[in-house]
């Protein structure tokens, strides 16, 4: 049974992926802060485990990596998903404690989570090949980007910046990871329709954008997930298709 942990695993685009990983037959662990939530996604499941952490803090980080590992028996596949939006407005409208808490969970805790996915998929290739299985260690990284990462949404200095880093981390963890069996890859994703996007409709109504459903992403993270080491998506985007993304004015 393959394993895949999932963080921002509560709610959104990250409670989807989870649920329908659990319907799959993953071994799933569900990663975030409110353990109510999370054992509400892993009701009824056997094959899910809950790991209450803060992705800000790296200890809380590692012991849930640890304890998923211990559990699951390996690590074959991380989304790297969770993450936040932040206040809007121009740069001399953000407030340093705004600035510092986006930073914190978009970059800093992406970079935590996928620091200890990487030493285990590591050490779970180094295991592979001293027992004579090559090709059977490694794992798969999977960074949640955004649209953000290539071209920005007015007032969104803190997200658009932290996503346009997080496709820097994903092309490097890509470039190190080749020794090791371990691919990366990042899933930019464009107005699916969660809580994060209501809570931007509801600030302007009036301007309402064009949505998905967060299922049409699903299915993107289950074709990269269950992709062999052997093959890559590098950058997958999937997003509203009349969202003002391709054009000129």
């Amino acid at each position: 049974m393959k394993s895949i942990l999932i963080t921002g695993a509560s709610a959104g685009i990250g409670k989807g992926v989870a649920q329908a990983f659990l319907a799959d037959g993953w071994r799933v662990g569900l990663l975030a802060r409110s353990a109510d939530k999370l054992q509400a996604v892993a009701q009824g499941h056997e094959n899910a485990r809950v790991l209450v952490a803060d992705v800000t803090d790296a200890a809380a980080v590692n012991a849930a990596f640890a304890d998923f590992v211990a559990w699951a028996g390996r690590l074959d596949v991380l989304f790297n998903n969770a993450g936040m939006f932040g206040p809007a407005g121009s740069i001399d409208q953000v407030q340093d404690a705004d600035w510092q808490q986006v930073v914190d969970v978009n970059l800093n805790g992406m970079f935590y989570c996928a620091r200890a996915a990487f030493a285990q998929m590591r050490l779970q290739f180094e295991q592979a090949e001293q027992a004579g299985q090559s090709g059977q260690g490694g794992g798969r990284i999977i960074n949640n980007g955004s649209i953000s990462a290539h071209v920005p949404r007015e007032g969104a200095l803190s997200y658009t910046v932290t996503k346009h880093a997080i496709t820097g981390m994903t092309r490097q963890l890509s470039l190190d990871g080749r020794a090791f069996d371990i691919a990366c890859g990042q899933i930019d994703i464009g107005n699916a329709h969660t809580d994060l996007l209501d809570a931007l409709i509801a600030k302007d109504p009036r301007n309402a954008p064009p949505v998905m459903n967060v299922d049409d992403v699903v299915d993107g993270l289950r074709y990269m997930a269950g992709l062999p080491l052997s093959a890559n998506v590098q950058f997958m985007t999937v997003m509203a298709t009349k969202m003002p993304y391709i054009g000129r004015g």
